[in-house]
């Protein structure tokens, strides 16, 4: 069997791996790139879709789901494996994508005009995304698809978003058999609302793996709850306001958890909490229809009547106008709004009229990728371009990556020790700089060859 890696390798986002075997052409994921990588998203695909038999989908981020509907577009006419809820928050979150590239279109169309220039077409429509719902086809967790005698496959809970996996593989060929692991995106451990990432087979002959923070140690929860707190408490003192970059998905869901218990706890001050998204907004209302999914601790707070993300100083703004006013309030507003790596959305309004004040506080609490204003933030710029202005940077800017919906070093080199029949390692989604850090972990704490595979690079297994 050959394994194509075309996206999610060293410093290349927008995960999506071309599997094919003597009976079958198959993919894991099909997602958007981001940050540096954004203008690869309008390349034609290196295969033809017509040609490919099914696709796996771990979760619903873009960054793994994003391109599924140019993939039908362009052909594709096999199913789509998933969860149920990876199934329902991918539907919301690929109609939101439509309708930005569809605005962005229309913004680059009105500019290109002036100048005389062509612009191209968005990837897809709205209506591209309604065309692939047909193709879903819903497994639950540790359910065998068997493709054919000789290809089954399971999706094992991931922990990284609700409904998230990672999928175990078995392809036999030539008498033998391979098992093989795509992780996905893998989650953190003890935090709330999802379960922590399920035990693999220990079978397993060889394991791709996200190596997001594969160099470091996320500190504990706990340190980076009271550290979350603490920063909102000392811009509070400060009468300026806190702006979290927060994705739809799960980051979100996350906040709104721990501003809830905050706020029953009495250590959130009075102040007002705007959910600035429409997008988390309804992710948000969908996240109560699959309860199954959370931890047992979520499961508890719902079934005593109670909304776990829900608390009397939170407002929630969907129209434009809400958004805009919000502007107006200048201290003791914590404004909780997307993209979470400020590469779009209404944050960039946010940030261009709070991140010059030195009064107010940015919170990132999620992973930066290279190339989006986030990441230039974080990196300590002192000046950011947004929406035509250069604005300074004098809000204090936080870091809290304790919160991280991904697994850390640890956490990974123990997913690793559980499998005991690995040839071969491959290093998967991250910086290229980290990847070689962990690749030593790895070879420190194991006899197995870890590889760093290259973007359309031939796997031959």
């Amino acid at each position: 069997m050959k394994i194509i890696p075309l996206g999610a390798v060293e410093n290349v986002t927008g995960s999506c791996f071309l599997i094919e075997t003597e009976e079958k052409t198959f993919l894991i994921d099909c997602g958007l790139f981001q940050g540096e990588d954004t203008n690869n998203n309008q390349n034609k695909f290196p295969f033809n879709s017509k040609e490919v038999d099914f696709l796996i989908l771990t979760h619903a981020h873009l960054d793994h789901s994003g391109r599924i509907p140019y993939l039908v577009k362009m052909g594709f006419k096999g199913k789509i494996f998933c969860t149920k809820a990876t199934f329902e928050l991918t539907k919301i979150m690929l109609l939101d994508s439509a309708k930005v590239m569809y605005e962005d279109y229309l913004s680059a169309k009105r500019k290109a005009l002036r100048r005389g220039e062509e612009v191209r077409e968005p990837l897809y429509y709205e209506e591209d995304v309604i065309d692939t719902y047909d193709s879903f086809f819903i497994l639950d967790y540790d359910q065998e698809a068997r493709i054919s005698p000789n290809i089954v496959f399971k999706l094992r809970d991931a922990g990284h978003i609700i409904g998230s996996s990672y999928v175990e593989l078995t392809v036999r060929e030539k008498g033998e058999s391979k098992r093989i692991i795509f992780s996905g995106d893998l989650g953190n451990r003890n935090k709330p609302i999802v379960r922590d990432p399920a035990c693999p087979s220990k079978d397993i002959n060889y394991l791709f793996i996200e190596s997001t923070y594969g160099d470091r140690e996320h500190k504990n929860f706990q340190s980076s709850y009271n550290e979350f707190k603490s920063a909102i408490l000392e811009t509070f003192q400060r009468g300026g306001n806190v702006i979290i970059p927060s994705f739809a998905l799960e980051r979100t869901q996350e906040l709104l958890y721990l501003f809830r218990e905050m706020y029953e706890k009495r250590e959130l001050p009075p102040c007002r909490v705007f959910l600035d998204s429409p997008l988390a907004i309804k992710a948000t209302n969908l996240f109560a229809q699959y309860y199954d999914y959370f931890d047992e601790e979520t499961k508890r707070i719902y079934e005593s009547g109670k909304n776990p993300f829900y608390f009397p100083y939170l407002i929630l703004t969907s129209s434009v106008e809400d958004s805009k006013n919000i502007n107006n309030i200048k201290e003791r507003a914590i404004i909780i709004a997307g993209s979470g790596m400020c590469n779009g959305g209404r944050i960039l309004h946010h940030l261009k009229h709070n991140l010059w004040s030195e009064k107010n506080s940015i919170i990132f609490t999620g992973f930066q990728a290279k190339g989006t204003l986030g990441r230039k933030i974080v990196d300590g710029e002192k000046y950011v371009y947004i929406y035509g202005e250069h604005i300074q940077v004098r809000a204090k800017i936080y870091t809290i990556n304790g919160f991280s919906s991904h697994a850390d070093k640890n956490i990974l080199l123990n997913f690793i020790s559980h499998l005991t029949n690995l040839k071969k390692i491959f290093l998967i989604h991250g910086e290229r700089e980290v990847m070689l850090q962990f690749k030593k972990f790895i070879e420190n704490s194991k006899t197995v060859d870890v590889s760093i595979p290259k973007k359309t690079e031939d796997i031959i297994l």
